[in-house]
């Protein structure tokens, strides 16, 4: 991908930091670290998970696992190109919107995030000013649904953990995950590590929960967002994904009818070059001289493809268009 640099055209390298899902591991991005060649590559057991599994001491929020990845943001110096799966993929938006690190993300790529309170977030309704809803939009019934769902499934797996049937909160969890796609028999030295660290799932379950204002974090960002779903993968992610298609400006949307949620993985060959380009397309863009509003300069304000809000102006049209 040759040298990244600054804003100011001056060589600044930047970093890739890519979170994955639960019960899994940052070995998860070996191929995605080969494709993307000898750019600083940050792939960290989040917290419970691999290397990081020791102890029992656990975020219970967002915020707090992002605390846990300080060491690795300060070593990853100058801007950050962050990519997220599953509960990787709540993290990543969480740093990339409200966190003390956010003005650092160059680029974001969101990967079936778990970020189900959007599904019931107070921002997909308008109201009086008495507080009474003016209307609600069509689906919402539907995400409410979905959500509750999804409350169901994290009770019943943190249920089966606290009362220690580990095993079987591992097959409702693997289950739900599986979507409607085909489930492959796990080798057993992968069960016997997800039955390991499956206490983890619990913490995870009730950070997503805990979540709220996804719909105005998601609208607020401004920086190039690709959003990436499979068509096998439970509903409610392909439906977050969707949200936040609407909602982020600019995003772009892949879609894969023939994967499912494991797709950074089972799909690396399709997902991976998306990524790979996405990354570039930021740095290009990272290299664009802002507008200054100078006399004698003319400037139309960039419009991102299917967004009404103005955007950063540029002196060239952003790739978004």
């Amino acid at each position: 991908m040759g040298l990244m640099t600054g804003l100011d055209g001056t060589p600044e390298a930047a970093s890739v930091m890519a979170l994955h899902c639960s019960l899994g591991s940052g070995r998860q991005w070996t191929q995605l670290r080969a494709e993307l060649g000898g750019i600083r590559f940050l792939a960290p057991d989040i917290s419970g998970y691999g290397l990081c599994a020791v102890g029992r001491d656990w975020p219970r929020t967002l915020d707090g696992e992002i605390a846990r990845l300080a060491s690795d943001l300060g070593a990853a110096e100058g801007p950050l190109h962050v990519i997220g799966h599953s509960y990787g993929g709540a993290i990543a938006f969480r740093l990339a919107t409200l966190s003390p690190y956010a003005h650092r993300v160059r680029s974001l790529t969101l990967i079936e995030p778990v970020l189900p309170t959007l599904l019931r977030d107070s921002a997909f309704f308008e109201h009086d000013p008495a507080g009474k809803p003016l209307h609600t939009f069509p689906d919402h019934a539907a995400d409410a649904r979905l959500y509750q769902r999804f409350v169901r499934i994290a009770q019943n797996v943190s249920h089966a953990i606290f009362d220690g049937a580990v095993m079987e909160a591992v097959e409702d969890f693997t289950a739900f995950w599986a979507g409607s796609g085909p489930r492959e028999p796990l080798p057993l030295g992968g069960r016997l590590r997800m039955i390991e660290q499956a206490d983890k799932l619990a913490y995870d379950f009730a950070a997503v929960l805990a979540e709220g204002g996804v719909a105005e974090a998601a609208a607020a960002l401004r920086v190039p967002t690709l959003l990436m779903s499979g068509g096998l993968s439970p509903y409610v992610t392909q439906r977050i994904v969707a949200k936040l298609a609407a909602l982020i400006d600019g995003a772009e949307l892949r879609h894969l009818p023939a994967a499912a949620h494991m797709l950074p993985v089972t799909h690396a060959a399709q997902a991976n070059p998306e990524i790979v380009r996405h990354i570039w397309r930021a740095e290009e863009l990272a290299k664009l001289p802002l507008a200054t509003g100078d006399a004698g300069t003319t400037c139309q304000p960039a419009q991102p493809a299917g967004s009404p809000r103005p955007h950063l102006v540029f002196r060239r049209p952003s790739f978004w268009e």
